[in-house]
């Protein structure tokens, strides 16, 4: 059963009478229903959409949809049930039956968020960024959030970490051409326009989350190597000065190495004769 399935704390939970059945319901007009400014879908797929509004024509909405007074007369917030209000215009309908319950700012996001996740409607992006906005908004740690809402704390903090990716990344997540499991090993390569190849090749060679990880973990193997290397070549500012100054009294070039806890001098010389002037730099009493 996916993690989605299970959770603890359902919109059974936060209004149960609306469920269940037991509230009493009302036609209200769909003009007087403003959509939920804390709803965190964004995409909605018009095929099934359209599928929903011919059903909505055939047998009518079976489920009420929930909405909060707005404060504004007559007007209302809607909950929960954006998909059924979206349908039932498609379908022509002026009206939908509703139970009306008054909810705070942090139940309208809380519920559906929820709503989303139990129909598994939300894609990895809009999942995290409701996460994100319900710990800003509303000061949850990562630990209360995954109480609320029956999830476990890791798979909270996996699912924000997912927005530290690049646009275009976070783009195809949102679009289902990368999974979060593909995606995640990503957030472990520093550099976005290796981050962008990576995902590139991840895609386009349809490659699993295992094989995402070996590749990530190549690419940063590679990387760390580099710096060590270009490691190698910065030398400490005094060391770069001492260099120099050798260098002007051999009047040849002269190179520093540094090591852990030592190093060594290289002196250049270019044919016997430079080797003698040196000689006699170095050893001015002779040999």
């Amino acid at each position: 059963m996916s993690e989605k399935r299970r959770l603890g704390r359902g919109l059974g939970a936060l209004i149960p009478d609306a469920l269940a059945g037991s509230a009493d319901t009302s036609e209200i007009a769909l003009n007087r229903i403003q959509p939920n400014p804390y709803q965190p879908r964004r995409l909605f797929n018009e095929e099934k959409l359209n599928e929903l509004a011919a059903s909505i024509k055939e047998h009518g909405v079976l489920q009420a949809v929930v909405v909060s007074p707005s404060g504004e007369e007559d007007n209302y917030i809607l909950v929960a049930g954006e998909r059924r209000c979206r349908a039932a215009r498609i379908a022509g309908l002026k009206t939908v039956p509703a139970v009306v319950k008054s909810f705070d700012k942090s139940s309208l996001l809380e519920i559906a968020l929820i709503e989303n996740l139990q129909r598994e409607d939300l894609n990895p992006v809009e999942e995290a960024q409701a996460y994100k906005r319900l710990m800003h908004d509303y000061n949850y740690t990562q630990e209360e959030l995954a109480q609320r809402l029956g999830r476990s704390r890791p798979s909270i903090a996996n699912s924000i970490r997912l927005l530290s990716l690049s646009d275009g990344i976070l783009e195809a997540l949102a679009e289902g051409k990368i999974t979060p499991g593909q995606a995640r090993p990503l957030l472990g390569i520093n550099n976005p326009k290796q981050q962008q190849l990576a995902a590139k090749q991840i895609i386009e060679g349809s490659l699993s989350s295992r094989e995402a990880e070996k590749m990530a973990s190549k690419i940063n193997k590679q990387n760390s190597k580099n710096k060590g290397r270009e490691e190698a070549i910065v030398q400490d500012p005094v060391h770069t000065e001492l260099q120099l100054q050798i260098q002007r009294v051999l009047g040849t070039k002269v190179r520093l190495k540094q090591g852990k806890s030592g190093g060594t001098i290289e002196i250049y010389y270019y044919g016997e004769e430079d080797l003698e002037r040196l000689i006699a730099k170095l050893l001015p009493e002779g040999i």
